[in-house]
């Protein structure tokens, strides 16, 4: 997703920098003449609320960090080739002909609707903003559903009555939805048995050096394979162990899986672990991270928790006095997603941070935008300053990859050089 500063193309959007509407208009005509293609239109009917008590340029920004988490969302969850528009005002689009079953995109919608309302800060004010989408499929001229723009209008006529309709936040605008109760509610019931059945499994996407290449260590992923909804990543899995009141389970669970795979690497090739507001608001994360970490025999000095602003939203004080107990044990701490929505600096000063994870959508136009390159250049240079090491994700080419080694990166991920691998295969990397 490109930055909204940077130089954009005819068919990109002004301020977040997504697809236009009349780009997303000639994708779906394309797309309703072969089929299938599922679509769904996501809006945002409070957005208006926040242009009146804060004002049209927090509601921009506010427009701006939504249209990152519906990017990195469908590029994670569905995939590059997906369709990520933004429609007029506050109305989003999603489309994909990958994405095959009812049941998968209904889930989607659902997840994403979770990614969506989670807290942001407005002047430091947590708000949440709610979203209705509404969900099509597309299965080709013969079944006369128009072009683009009468998809989009039957979008949001459906959009229209779930504004309407109190307590209802998900609708099909064709005949009715494939999974009764919801695909969160079915998961959550088949969470307890994939738990047992060890089917939630451990990725790792590999880190290494800027400079010299070497392999430096791996992030964990959390990953289910599900029979019916296909892959279902480590934030809707604690969506639905949320709903469930099953975090801590689901916790130690990755944690635990995490720990004992990493025992066995070298030193000093280093592990990341992501921590979420949900561990957190258990109350014991400290407690329960030690004996995770004594139980599995892997030295913390060669661990790395990963935190967002996000996460530190609700409590900042229980958070910030939990890290300082895991970092006298000799964890570090890296602020992830850093530089993307509404930037809080009294973390750095207030949290024992080790180092700043710089997001994806920074580092992407840096090789042909001069301002990109400038802004990623001033954090690395505020990093040093505070004495935090720096960590870019997201990293696709040897161009990024040589910008960020002589700014002073020092370690990096992405497809470059590998996407999360297996276990086993990341153990192979290492020789």
């Amino acid at each position: 997703m490109p930055r909204p500063f940077a130089p954009l193309p005819p068919s990109a959007d002004f301020l977040t920098g997504l697809m236009a509407a009349d780009a997303a208009r000639t994708w779906l005509d394309a797309a309703a003449r072969s089929g299938p293609v599922m679509a769904m239109l996501i809006g945002l009917p409070r957005l208006q609320t926040v242009n009146l008590a804060y004002g049209k340029a927090a509601g921009d920004q506010v427009l701006v960090d939504m249209a990152h988490r519906i990017g990195e969302f469908a590029e994670s969850e569905i995939g590059s080739d997906a369709l990520i528009a933004r429609l007029a005002g506050s109305q989003f689009v999603i489309a994909s002909r990958t994405v095959a079953a009812r049941e998968r995109w209904h889930y989607l919608a659902e997840a994403l609707g979770r990614v969506i309302g989670r807290a942001l800060m407005v002047e430091d004010d947590a708000l949440n903003l709610l979203p209705r989408i509404a969900l099509t499929e597309l299965r080709g001229p013969e079944h006369g559903q128009g072009g683009g723009q009468q998809v989009i209008d039957r979008l949001a006529e459906t959009a229209a009555m779930l504004e309407r309709t109190p307590g209802r936040r998900l609708a099909w605008s064709d005949e009715g939805e494939p999974v009764p109760g919801g695909s969160l509610a079915l998961l959550e019931a088949d969470l307890l048995g994939a738990l047992h059945r060890d089917e939630i499994t451990v990725l790792f996407q590999p880190q290494f050096d800027c400079r010299s290449g070497a392999l430096a260590g791996a992030e964990a992923l959390a990953r289910w394979e599900h029979p019916r909804f296909g892959r279902i990543s480590a934030e809707t899995l604690f969506a639905v162990a949320d709903r469930g009141d099953h975090v801590a389970q689901l916790s130690h669970h990755i944690a635990r899986r995490a720990l004992a795979l990493a025992a066995r690497w070298p030193r000093p090739l280093r592990m990341a672990l992501n921590i979420t507001a949900q561990d957190f608001a258990l109350g014991d994360v400290a407690a329960s991270l030690r004996r995770t970490i004594a139980a599995s025999g892997f030295d913390p000095n060669r661990l790395t928790l990963e935190i967002t602003e996000q996460t530190l939203i609700g409590d900042f004080e229980t958070c910030a006095g939990a890290l300082e107990v895991l970092a006298g044990d000799g964890v570090q701490i890296a602020l992830d997603d850093f530089g993307t929505g509404f930037s809080n600096f009294r973390s750095l000063k207030a949290l024992p941070l080790d180092a700043l994870k710089l997001d994806r959508s920074l580092v992407r136009d840096i090789a042909h935008d001069p301002r990109d390159r400038a802004i990623v250049a001033a954090m690395i240079a505020m990093a040093r300053a505070l004495d935090l090491k720096v960590i870019a994700e997201g990293i696709e080419s040897e161009a990024q990859l040589l910008i960020l080694a002589d700014q002073g990166c020092d370690v990096f991920q992405g497809f470059l050089r590998s996407g999360p691998v297996a276990a086993d295969t990341f153990v192979a990397m290492m020789t």
